[in-house]
């Protein structure tokens, strides 16, 4: 058997590339939008892809199974359980070579047996594939590809269609769901490798590991969320509390994996832009400026609207969060790291990449009258001393749990920094709004937001733990906004 796991750090999702070697035949399960990189590892290990498969409509990435079928004709095998809002619409009415699969279904690619076992909960259609090698491993079940059902570490979160996509009521059926589908995955041979969709960092979980395997029985005996499973209401309560704010992108991405994702047409080639292009840009209103240069270089010197989104792992999160698909996207990047930006934001739909601008463009840019704005920053000390001044609001952006959990300033409004899209009326504009977060990094983000927004804003550097570690006293309580 060929196992070969694709790792993306940026989504903290792991893709899937099974094959058999005697008949050089291949299987790719959960692929992103950019599919050329499975393209070239089959080349390389001599495999022809011959299917491509999911575990269920993802939330947080664009699916690649149609870029498969409409440039290949590859087949798709996708799930046909769950309700009828949450079917694989682009799929079953359309012209391409496709199967719909039921639990207990069993499909070969080449020597390699994959059973289909429908494990609702994370969403009502997911299913998870057991792998089992009919050659070398005397047909024996080996792995379970699990998808965003079991991870290292946490079990799939159940609330995404009512807290993302808006389907009201559905949060508390989907934690009986996944109540139920876990009982089954307790039968599961305790040697089972297990195969997850996401890592650690992923906002498909709250409290998932980073190791990219573990199996069946180490879950059995470690992971928290299913220790919790000996009781229903017990479990749900556990599984719905302390939930991450889902970012604004989700909602999105599960429409259109559903409907079906929009075809990459032409892969975005932005053009190096001038500083006679800049003034046009900045005062477009459908435009994202999008600076990933770091937080010193950014605070002391940015284009007023600029999101500061630096290329690590919070990259689509921020971007996701705070762009929306008909914005022209214009980076200040390093051209090395192009490529990669573009990728990161074609795989959550952002297509609208129009132009690019290295960090040394913009000193040249400055010098010839491009105007750049400080960022304003507040440490602890002088936060403390404008607390009582009426023409501050405090405004922390970090998810509600964590609120409860390590505490607050007493007087701060709440609003997650993936949610301020939604949110941002809620807001004063005649204030002064002060950001803060858990250590500072997550505010960064909010204020270039809210700065783009047209707030006055200042960043409060350190955070809340900057604030608890200066001795000074915090809320805690979850009755927050």
């Amino acid at each position: 058997m060929y196992f070969n796991q694709v790792f993306e750090p940026k989504l903290a999702q792991n893709s899937y590339i099974i094959g058999c070697q005697e008949t050089g035949e291949a299987i790719v399960i959960d692929p992103m939008r950019d599919i050329e990189k499975y393209m070239e590892i089959a080349l390389k290990d001599s495999l022809k892809i011959v299917a491509v498969s999911e575990t269920h409509i993802h939330a947080d990435y664009l699916s690649g199974l149609r870029e498969f079928a409409e440039r290949f004709g590859t087949l798709i095998l996708v799930s046909d359980e769950g309700t009828e809002e949450w079917k694989y619409d682009w799929v079953v009415n359309s012209k391409y070579n496709f199967k719909l699969l039921k639990s207990n279904d069993i499909f070969q690619i080449g020597n390699i047996k994959f059973e289909v076992i429908h494990t609702p909960g994370h969403t009502p259609e997911h299913i998870s594939f057991i792998v089992s090698d009919l050659i070398g491993g005397n047909g024996k079940s080996m792995r379970i590809l699990s998808g965003d059902f079991v991870f290292a570490g946490d079990v799939g979160r159940p609330d995404l269609l009512e807290s993302a996509s808006s389907q009201m009521g559905t949060m508390k059926p989907s934690a009986k769901d996944l109540y139920s589908s876990l009982q089954s995955f307790k039968t599961l041979p305790d040697y089972l490798q297990l195969w997850p969709g996401h890592r650690a960092g992923s906002a498909c979980g709250k409290s998932m590991s980073s190791v990219p395997v573990s199996t069946v029985g180490y879950e059995l005996q470690s992971n928290l969320a299913i220790k919790e499973t000996a009781d229903e209401k017990k479990f749900v309560d556990y599984i719905l509390y302390g939930q991450p704010e889902p970012p604004m992108y989700f909602s999105r991405m599960k429409r259109e994996n559903r409907s079906g994702p929009k075809l990459l047409v032409k892969y975005p080639e932005p053009d190096r832009f001038s500083a006679g292009n800049l003034a046009g840009i900045i005062a477009d209103n459908n435009v994202a400026i999008i600076d990933t240069r770091t937080w010193e270089e950014y605070k002391t010197g940015h284009i007023h609207g600029s999101i500061f989104a630096p290329l690590n792992n919070s990259f689509c999160t921020v971007t996701g969060s705070y762009i929306t698909p008909d914005m022209s996207i214009y980076l200040i990047i390093d051209e090395k790291q192009l490529k990669e930006a573009v990728n990161g934001l074609i795989r959550i739909g952002l297509d609208n990449v129009s132009g690019f601008i290295t960090p040394d463009d913009l000193l040249v840019y400055q010098k010839n009258d491009v105007e750049l704005i400080e960022s304003k920053e507040v440490n602890t000390s002088e936060l403390k001393t404008k607390l009582n001044d009426e023409n501050v609001f405090l405004l922390d952006v970090r998810e509600a749990s964590e609120l409860d959990e390590i505490g607050f300033i007493k007087g701060t409004y709440n609003i997650a920094h993936t949610r301020l899209h939604y949110r941002f009326n809620e807001i004063p504009r005649d204030k002064i709004v002060m950001v803060q977060c858990r250590t500072g990094s997550r505010s960064k983000y909010a204020f270039s937001y809210l700065e783009k927004k047209g707030f006055k804003v200042d960043h409060v550097t350190g955070g809340i733990l900057e604030w608890i570690n200066a001795g000074n006293k915090v809320e805690q309580t979850n009755k927050i906004s």
